[in-house]
């Protein structure tokens, strides 16, 4: 690296707290029990999380929906705020993207968000399982978790971003354009997340 002028890229200790695991909501069973080549096709566990994004206008927050399948990122939702309405926009995106049937496992961590009232109305609505990871275990949703340390690798702790816009259309370019239709996952056989879920697909045509 000395040889070529380069220099690792540094990750700040400072971090935001995104989980509330103090609060009286029912937590649901760990269905999902780290076992995350369980799926055999797309739409069968979803995973999510929440992060933060660090601006001069101040801090947002960046919900995430990840097929565990495809690896592909089906719905997110940006916001000033860790409400549940963070987490129920980015929902209602993957769901009305994907159309998935009743029997998805919707996995998350603990937190008051995922937990309260109305995101598990919204939950048994669409026909979901809930599943929970346990207590301050961040290898539980080891997927999501992952997804968004490549982001921020890859796109946060390059930049300094100077207004919540310049994030937002940051984001969208890196999730939508990059992330999803060209980054290449190991998982996948070397393939992009949207490539694979083509793929399979376009296999399952040819079987029927």
């Amino acid at each position: 690296m000395r040889e070529h002028n380069l220099r690792s890229q540094a990750m700040g200790k400072f971090k935001v707290q995104t989980t509330d695991s103090n609060h009286d909501f029912p937590i649901a069973p760990n269905w999902l029990n780290q076992h995350f080549d369980v799926c055999t096709r797309p739409n069968q566990v979803w995973v999510t999380d929440i992060t933060y994004i660090r601006t001069r206008q101040g801090t947002i927050y960046l919900a995430s929906v990840l097929d565990l399948y495809t690896r592909k990122i089906v719905g997110w939702q940006l916001g000033n705020r860790m409400k549940v309405e963070l987490v129920s926009a980015a929902l209602d995106k993957a769901y009305n993207a994907q159309k998935p049937g009743k029997g998805l496992i919707h996995h998350s961590d603990r937190g008051s968000q995922y937990a309260s009232v109305e995101y598990r109305k919204k939950l048994k609505g669409y026909h979901m399982i809930r599943s929970m990871s346990r207590r301050g275990n961040c290898y539980d949703n080891a997927c999501i978790e992952s997804f968004h340390s490549i982001l921020k690798r890859e796109l946060i702790y390059r930049r300094k971003f100077q207004t919540q816009k310049e994030a937002q259309n940051q984001l969208f370019r890196y999730i939508e354009f990059f992330y999803n239709r060209k980054r290449i996952h190991s998982k996948l056989g070397y393939l992009s997340p949207d490539r694979f879920e083509a793929l399979y697909y376009s296999n399952l045509a040819l079987a029927n």
